[in-house]
């Protein structure tokens, strides 16, 4: 069983349709002990960094995400995958769950040649594969996949980057350390493309399990 984290700023329609469409069960919870019965977590997100982090701790989920990322996989999307760095520097300064080494900063807004772009950047775009042996593009092609966002994320270890986006520089689209994986983009909105990324994660967090639901039910 997935578990997906509702702390108040996450799509949680669009990514339980997917979820749906994939026929995976699942639980929507705020509570701890509910996550605790998933074979693997989504942390989704749409809006502030800094709202977002608040949430995590009142809910007193911050630490609890740390400790189930020891031990059984944890996939951010969008606004979820930034929170899995060590900070951000929307609004204020602020401090992520540290999982993966780096910093999320805002699109500038200018090219190194001074040309101006929109921010920020949404629609479209193609992923490029810098680590095709990740257990997330198993048996999949580079294709497009669709993203909103202002902010990226300024890695500290090039190793975590599984697949990138060009957005008037390389733009992490894809990312993992350990048992922690994050994805920039929408999968649940970027077609049969984002379906198989989410299909091989919700493969991953299955054969990483040794519950016994998870062996006798479809996960």
């Amino acid at each position: 069983m997935i578990g997906v984290v509702d702390y108040g700023m996450g799509n949680l329609y669009s990514l339980s349709q997917a979820l749906r469409r994939l026929d995976q069960t699942y639980i929507i919870s705020d509570q701890a002990e509910d996550l605790d019965r998933a074979d693997g977590l989504i942390l989704p997100g749409v809006g502030a960094f800094k709202d977002a982090m608040r949430l995590l701790h009142e809910k007193h989920l911050s630490t609890y995400l740390r400790t189930f990322a020891e031990t059984r996989p944890l996939l951010g999307i969008c606004l979820g995958m930034q929170l899995l760095f060590d900070e951000s520097e929307e609004g204020t300064l602020t401090k992520g769950l540290g999982l993966i080494p780096g910093r999320v900063v805002r699109f500038s807004g200018v090219s190194e040649k001074g040309r101006r772009y929109k921010v920020p950047h949404m629609g479209w775009n193609t992923l490029t594969f810098i680590n095709p042996n990740s257990p997330l593009l198993s048996g999949v092609k580079p294709d497009f996949a669709y993203f909103v966002h202002s902010y990226f994320a300024e890695l500290k270890n090039r190793g975590t980057l599984v697949a990138a986006a060009d957005y008037y520089g390389e733009v992490p689209a894809v990312v993992s350390r350990g048992n922690v994986y994050g994805m920039q983009f929408h999968p649940e909105k970027s077609g049969a493309f984002g379906q198989a990324l989410l299909r091989n994660y919700l493969q991953l967090a299955c054969r990483r399990s040794e519950s016994s639901a998870c062996r006798k039910e479809k996960c």
